[in-house]
């Protein structure tokens, strides 16, 4: 009994691409001698119109005059779920390493740590741009890189 078998044509590409969105966010405060500044690129493979995963990858600088200096550089992987257009779910674990540089006259040691987060949100999704809230459920007030286990996000994913 013959086998046969299907080869792709020349002619047929991989729609892989087709399903890729990017996408990120920038984050900028400052204040009276404080300074932060984030960049996170981000990218997503859309499988069909309700599931979608992704990876991230993150930078933050932080300042305080006289107080401290810290870099967090990180990554994370990202799922989510509409279970209807306007609705998105969202699970993400992000991994952080941490360097914080005390000013001499503060008295604490030098810190370089990782540190896991693993948010779980949901928020309000039309046509590309996603408003939700989040939250980590790993969250530890003494070595979080941020400041409440809830916080506000939008997406953008293009």
């Amino acid at each position: 009994m013959p086998i046969f078998a299907q080869e792709p044509s020349n002619n047929q590409k991989s729609d892989f691409w087709n399903h890729v969105r990017f996408g990120g966010g920038i984050g900028l405060s400052f204040g009276n001698e404080f300074f932060s500044g984030t960049l996170s690129p981000s990218a997503i493979y859309q499988f069909n119109p309700q599931f979608a995963f992704g990876v991230a990858l993150s930078g933050t600088y932080n300042s305080q005059k006289y107080f401290y200096k810290s870099t967090i550089i990180g990554g994370s992987i990202l799922g989510l779920y509409n279970p209807i257009s306007q609705l998105q779910l969202s699970a993400e674990f992000e991994e952080n390493y941490v360097t914080v540089d005390w000013d001499n006259r503060t008295g604490f040691d030098n810190e370089n740590y990782w540190y896991p987060s693993l948010f779980i949100g949901a928020g309000y999704q039309t046509k590309n741009v996603t408003m939700g809230i989040r939250f980590d459920v790993l969250y530890d007030s003494d070595k979080s890189t941020y400041a409440q286990p809830w916080m506000p996000f939008v997406r953008i994913y293009f």
